[in-house]
């Protein structure tokens, strides 16, 4: 058991700086016998680590190798099954329980021991042991200790302790000198004890030789005592001295403290005065042109702009944390309170004047284009007024009472100038219109009677096997025809007359689209002038974004205020659109197919511009009437032409009697 016992260690334990404390050879219980070992180890550096190692000799050679590894702290229990008698079964417990049958009693019984051992020096009697004689465990306490182990000499525990490199090397040296010494241990150790006694005779005479010395050298200390004495005097001093030059500089670093902290708060300060300063301050200029600047001519306009622009900067900028409890600041804030005040006011009465000025205008009336159909320009007006679009747009954000105020004005007072306009535009449409019926009833005399054209028209459609054929004059000719004694007249009297009515019609309705389409091209520009003016004027556009193609998506609640103020100023465009459609539908009920033409082509044209703009929207409710009317005149033709066709078969009948 000694060789394996070297062997393990030299092989396995030394390598990995661990010492081999105990050994058994051991099989498992109750298994076909495979012989193993348990051993018992510690390693060499500090903190010291004890485990069981279970050791296996290989199948394959004459080695071992570790197979199973447990810390000695893990283990729980060892139970020697049986105090009394000789039994080499015994059961060590750590996460699980593992039995083991000793090749004898006695490597159990030493193996045990020395767990006991390991488990009191470093784990404290932490392992229970079990069926464990108390003989047995007294025997393994070394002779001349207490009954308590645990308060006994730990290093008589370790009945082995390895030499260091040094001792090793000092062994060796001293038993090269002496040739017997591993032949005759005795001799060498008698010799070595009388080589100690004659050195520690040498030691005892030098000492005693050297009392002098030690007088001497005692002397010395004596004095130098007294001059550490003096040197410690000497240190006192000036530590004082260092305490009091600490004190002073403990004062000065405070005073640079607070001095450091003054300029801080200072810089602070002068930071916080720079900002209100600068963010809050109004020129003298600036202040002049708020409280009495000229908003007629183009300089003051733009110095009016610069100083609310201004304004409205300083009352808008955030102010820090304390600044608002400031008396300067509450000062200054009154002061733009009053100046914005003060400019709304101005602004406000300067632009209601001009407003009523305009509305009042009689300038711009039709008086002066009595026989011209053409709409006064706003051009100029809205030239001039586009210079205060910015202030509108600075009184939007301040005062916005003010600013709705001025947009009611503004269309109170346009609405009634454009209602004259467009009531005199419409009056002379009207006129022109009338004057091209009288003039056809005119031409219409001097035929010796209408019905001949009547008559050959709708022989024409008799011979179209009962389909509406033919030009769109015939059948609006039939539309005013006469009693069925007017079908009966001789078809001689169509050679009478220059001009045939069917012609006379197609120059008047022709003359008729001209004056529409004029109406139309006329109210048009001034609408969409109009709308461009109100949303630049009053600030009602939004950013513009780009789509393919290029479109302008306004916001919806922004397009419903430019529509509620152009339905307010144009109010009267649709009624007179109507009035308009109700006269040229009653001179020829064929005129609503030339105004279908031409309202659906405006219609789509100002729907490609906006689809939700007022002229898109007032114009598609004309044309949804202009609709309704040619309804009419196509139902009403259609069933004058088969009353006609009717009377004509009739009338052919009697005539092949009298034949």
């Amino acid at each position: 058991m000694t060789a394996i016992k070297h062997a393990l260690q030299r092989d396995i334990f030394t390598p990995n700086d661990e010492r081999l404390l105990g050994i058994v050879n051991v099989c498992k219980a109750g298994k076909k016998k495979k012989n193993c070992f348990l051993c018992a180890t510690v390693t060499t550096e500090r903190p010291v680590q004890v485990k069981v190692v279970k050791v296996k000799k290989s199948d394959k050679g004459d080695f071992y190798k570790r197979q199973l590894t447990w810390e000695l702290r893990d283990l729980t229990e060892v139970d020697a099954k049986d105090a009394s008698k000789e039994n080499p079964e015994f059961d060590l417990h750590f996460e699980k329980v593992y039995r083991w049958v000793a090749s004898s009693t006695a490597e159990k019984n030493s193996f045990i021991s020395c767990i006991w051992k390991l488990n009191q020096r470093y784990l404290r009697k932490k392992v229970e042991f079990v069926n464990v004689s108390s003989q047995l465990l007294e025997e393994s306490v070394p002779s001349g200790e207490s009954q308590s182990v645990a308060g006994g000499d730990e290093d008589a525990l370790d009945d082995y302790q390895e030499l260091s490199t040094r001792e090793e090397q000092d062994i060796e040296s001293m038993m090269e000198m002496c040739e017997y010494a591993v032949s005759n241990a005795e001799a060498f150790a008698e010799k070595l004890f009388k080589e100690l006694q004659v050195l520690d005779g040498a030691n005892i005479q030098s000492i005693m030789a050297s009392e002098k010395q030690v007088n001497i050298l005692m002397q010395l200390l004596d004095e130098a005592l007294t001059e550490v004495d003096t040197i410690e005097g000497k240190l006192s001093s000036y530590e004082e001295m260092l305490q009091s030059v600490k004190e002073q500089m403990d004062q000065i670093s405070q005073s640079n403290r607070l001095i450091q902290i003054s300029n801080t708060n200072n810089g602070k300060l002068l930071n916080e005065i720079q900002f209100i300063v600068n963010y809050m301050d109004l020129s003298k200029g600036q202040i002049r042109a708020l409280q009495e600047g000229d908003l007629t001519s183009p300089k003051g306009i733009e110095a009016c702009i610069n100083a609310s622009e201004a304004l409205l900067q300083c009352m808008n900028v955030a102010l820090r944390p304390g600044h608002e409890k400031l008396m300067a600041v509450k000062q200054q804030q009154q002061l733009f309170v009053d100046l914005r005040d003060t400019f709304a006011r101005r602004l406000t009465n300067h632009l209601n004047n001009l407003f009523v000025h305009q509305g009042y205008d009689q300038s711009s009336t039709l008086s002066q284009h009595q026989t011209e159909l053409v709409l006064p320009k706003h051009s100029p007006l809205h030239r001039d007024l586009l210079r205060y679009a910015k202030l509108m747009d600075w009184l939007k954000n301040t005062h916005r009472e003010k600013y709705d105020g001025l947009s009611r004005t503004y269309v109170d007072y346009m609405s009634r100038l454009y209602e004259r306009e467009i009531k005199d535009f419409f009056e002379i449409a009207k006129i022109k219109m009338a004057g091209t019926s009288k003039e056809a009833k005119g031409k219409f005399a001097t035929l010796p009677r209408k019905e001949s054209a009547l008559k050959q028209e709708t022989e024409s459609l008799h011979g179209s096997s009962g389909k509406l054929t033919g030009s769109t004059s015939s059948l609006n000719k039939l539309t005013v025809q006469g009693s069925n004694s007017r079908r009966s007249q001789s078809s001689s009297l169509l050679d009478m007359g220059n001009m045939s009515a069917s012609d006379l019609d197609v120059a008047d309705r022709t003359k008729f689209d001209k004056i529409f389409e004029q109406v139309l091209s006329e109210l048009e520009p001034l609408c969409l002038a109009e709308q461009d003016f109100l949303s630049k004027f009053f600030k009602l556009q939004q950013h513009m974004t780009v789509a393919p193609p290029l479109a302008q998506v306004t916001s919806p609640i922004r397009k419903d205020m430019v529509r509620h103020m152009m339905n307010k100023i144009f109010q009267s465009i649709e009624t007179e659109l109507n009035s308009l459609i109700a006269l040229g539908d009653k001179i020829d009920s064929f005129h609503s197919l030339y105004m279908l033409v031409k309202m659906s082509h405006h219609v789509w044209t100002a729907e490609n511009v906006d689809p939700a703009s007022f002229l898109s929207t007032t114009l598609g409710n004309v044309l949804v009437t202009v609709k309704r009317n040619f309804d009419k005149c196509i139902v009403s033709t259609i069933r004058m032409i088969r009353q006609d066709n009717r009377g004509l078969l009739l009338n052919f009948a009697k005539s092949c009697c009298l034949f």
